[in-house]
């Protein structure tokens, strides 16, 4: 059985368990909802040696019909160069981050750019919106959908900040360790390209 096959099959599973305690108005089926996101919970804990108890709060702790999270990140140019922050484990990213529920995409991306860097930015186009899976690793128990801007700076400097020590500015073969995670070369080239590409459309997985 491959990695994937079984964290889909939790995955699934979590997904039908939390849309019948949303929807489900029986007791009894209720409870056998709940004992189902439980078991999908103990798959998670068992292939990967996470303690249970992380993994519920992790993977178990939404109500209603399950959906994607959303992070956003700030593809931020200079003389053909991309904007990286350092993060406190010595790899680099692109700024950005989960979106707050009193956000909207665009807004998000000018806050976390802002904390993360110290640069006021505005957002020029969407470049591409990924589902992680198909790009990332690892392979998360959540899915999550990830939206790639390209923005303009229009002031400001970085600062010091509870969540990055540095930031700089890199080519494309001058790339530093990367939060591969949170985004790896292949998407940082897509960036360079969509920076490059005055008709670029939108990449849609």
């Amino acid at each position: 059985m491959s990695d994937k096959k079984w964290l889909e099959w939790a995955v699934e599973l979590q997904a039908i368990a939390q849309a019948g305690l949303h929807y489900g108005k029986d007791c009894f089926d209720q409870e056998r909802y709940e004992r189902i996101r439980e078991i999908s919970a103990e798959m998670i804990s068992n292939q990967s040696e996470i303690p249970v108890e992380k993994v519920r709060g992790l993977f178990c702790c939404e109500t209603g019909y399950q959906t994607p999270k959303i992070d956003s990140r700030a593809a931020v140019f200079k003389d053909n160069r991309i904007l990286l922050v350092k993060e406190a484990d010595g790899n680099w990213s692109l700024p950005g981050g989960w979106v707050d529920v009193n956000l909207s995409v665009k807004e998000n991306i000018i806050k976390e750019v802002r904390e993360e860097s110290g640069l006021d930015v505005r957002v020029d186009k969407v470049i591409a919106v990924q589902d992680r899976e198909k790009h990332n690793l690892p392979v998360y128990a959540y899915k999550i959908c990830k939206i790639f801007m390209q923005c303009s700076v229009i002031g400001g400097s970085f600062q010091v900040n509870n969540e990055t020590t540095d930031s700089r500015y890199f080519s494309l073969e001058e790339l530093p360790p990367l939060a591969e995670e949170k985004c790896n070369e292949e998407q940082i080239r897509m960036c360079f390209q969509a920076f490059s590409d005055e008709m670029w459309e939108t990449v849609l997985d």
